[in-house]
């Protein structure tokens, strides 16, 4: 009976020497819970806001598409300088692409270039950077122009219907993404680019109508497990 009141009072012993400790490294243990917590959702703010400033300047590139600017309407009005003489164009340099985007439904296939910049989507869709990735949860949101030339980049993507098949090959793997809503929106609506912790979207941007846009077409889709 001794020894067990002996070895009762060692146990509480050691608990009031360890609670002290433990409740300490408990308290820490949630503060940098929290910590790691609060600096993730600045990091995702930071990206959803990084996210927000590309697709606000969409409208000024889809603006600076061919035959839809001011600007450019001007030029091919005014009188046409006398020609010089020929120079062989310089290479361009591009980045290599991130993705290749395909839709059977319309015969499309681009390359994907990281960035909404002017020189990007001159030859290619871009991906708008700080959105979600391919593939993952999240909302992907690719970005490209609706030119007047049939087939060409984003021009028949008024023709893509609910149902329709949106293929992304990224990293070596390929991701079937299902189009499930078409509409047409405002340029600041930016709800376009939500997403949830569930779904692995996909969003495709692009001017409305072709000539003077005012509007953006949008094409929802997303990967059906």
């Amino acid at each position: 009976m001794k020894k067990w009141i002996a070895y009762v009072l060692i146990v509480v012993g050691l608990l009031i020497v360890v609670y002290p400790v433990g409740a300490q490294w408990y308290d820490n243990r949630i503060q940098e819970k929290m910590l790691e917590e609060w600096e993730q959702e600045l990091l995702e703010e930071s990206a959803e806001l990084t996210a927000q400033d590309q697709f606000n300047t969409l409208t000024a590139l889809f603006d600076s598409e061919p035959g839809n600017s001011e600007v450019e309407a001007a030029v091919e009005t005014s009188p046409e300088p006398d020609p010089e003489p020929s120079k062989e164009p310089e290479k361009e340099a591009l980045p290599d692409p991130i993705a290749t985007i395909k839709i059977p439904s319309i015969n499309l296939s681009l390359p994907v270039l990281e960035g909404a910049t002017q020189k990007n989507m001159k030859y290619a869709a871009a991906h708008l950077t700080e959105t979600g990735k391919f593939g993952q949860i999240g909302n992907a949101a690719i970005a490209a122009h609706r030119m007047k030339t049939k087939g060409r980049l984003f021009n028949r993507l008024n023709e893509v219907a609910e149902g329709d098949s949106i293929k992304i090959t990224a990293g070596g793997k390929t991701f079937d993404y299902t189009v499930y809503k078409v509409s047409i929106v405002e340029p600041t609506d930016v709800s376009v680019l939500n997403y949830n912790k569930i779904d692995k979207l996909l969003t495709l941007i692009t001017c409305d109508p072709v000539v003077n846009p005012t509007h953006r077409l949008i094409v929802h889709a997303k990967i059906s497990e």
